[in-house]
């Protein structure tokens, strides 16, 4: 989809802490191996806050960054990937309540780890189709906490981290300008995430915790390692290839390829060998440092190229996602100022 006269006002991000990897290793808590095929330096993780209240702070800082009042705010999108702080709860109006306090449509997105740019995805539209609209606040948190998950050993390939981002869409005017955005689906790759495991009437009726590595064994050993491989890469580069290419460029004309917050194994796997992309384009150097955000890793990276300056007007930045059940998606944003807000 190629876009007209959508902008990003504003990013923000709550870490609220950081665990060293080699601390967790110690503990016990981290295997080494995993430690060794990720290469993550440390991961950021909630010490109590939930996610939605993570979320509610990195939308009162994007407000203010964005110079957004609640007149401004005509949707609320929120994506996220787990549980939220409370059970059967509608977190978007939450996240409504405690940082805007007006009356537009809040929804939450659950599209897994791609949740991120299927929320940019539809807000794009909603602004577009109505005359008058002005801003959309994204959002997106999680806290990937025991009992239910193991940060370290649900999905090895892939530690997980706690925290939440913010991103301000608008009509307005903005530091950025959103060039084009694709999304695309596979489920055939649905039950990768869920195995061979029958349905049932309460979470965690299986095991505790989530084990997705037990779930992508027996949808392997069914269908085959090859096909599923093959399948994942058509998905990705079929949604890359379609943003760039209504963006009127190649990924090699990007400056900044942002990619899921993956481990480096994977992430050479998935991206850096298939793709050519070389890791000095990317936010590895601080994603490493943080780990996979679910549905935020792609806001929280363009948030860290703004404010660390690295982002200059110009630059052309490529948003790579994916996320499990299965779909793809990718956006082009053009920097084009730079916000005040930034240091």
């Amino acid at each position: 989809m190629r876009v007209e006269d959508i902008w990003i006002r504003g990013t923000s991000v709550r870490l609220p802490a950081l665990t060293p990897v080699a601390d967790a290793v110690a503990s016990g808590a981290c295997p080494p191996r995993v430690a060794a095929a990720t290469g993550l330096e440390s991961v950021a993780y909630s010490p109590g806050e939930s996610a939605a209240e993570m979320a509610a702070g990195a939308a009162r800082a994007v407000l203010e960054r964005a110079g957004s009042g609640p007149e401004d705010i005509d949707l609320l999108l929120h994506a996220d990937t787990y549980h939220q702080g409370q059970d059967l709860w509608p977190v978007a109006s939450y996240i409504q309540r405690e940082a805007v306090g007006n009356g537009c449509p809040a929804i939450e997105i659950r599209q897994m780890s791609n949740g991120g740019l299927a929320a940019m995805d539809l807000a794009t539209a909603y602004l577009t189709a109505g005359h008058g609209r002005a801003d959309a606040l994204l959002t997106t948190a999680d806290r990937f906490c025991e009992p239910g998950i193991d940060r370290w050993r649900t999905d090895p390939g892939t530690p997980y981290a706690d925290g939440a981002t913010a991103l301000v869409l608008s009509r307005r005017g903005g530091f950025a300008r959103l060039r084009s955005l694709a999304l695309y689906a596979d489920p055939e790759l649905e039950p990768l995430h869920r195995g061979d495991d029958p349905f049932t009437p309460a979470p965690f009726t299986h095991r505790i915790p989530v084990d997705f590595e037990e779930a992508k064994r027996a949808f392997i050993g069914r269908a085959g390692i090859s096909y599923a491989i093959t399948r994942a890469h058509n998905g990705q580069r079929t949604a890359v290839k379609e943003a760039l290419a209504d963006a009127g460029m190649e990924l090699a004309d990007a400056r900044w390829v942002i990619l899921p917050h993956f481990g480096r194994r994977r992430l050479e796997s998935i991206y850096y060998k298939p793709f050519d992309i070389d890791p000095a384009r990317t936010t590895w150097e601080w994603s490493r440092t943080v780990g996979h955000l679910g549905a935020g890793d792609q806001f929280a990276s363009l948030d860290h190229l703004v404010v660390s300056g690295r982002a200059r007007p110009g630059d052309r930045i490529v948003l790579v996602s994916v996320g499990a059940g299965y779909s793809w998606g990718c956006a082009v944003v053009e920097i084009t100022g730079r916000p005040g807000w930034a240091a």
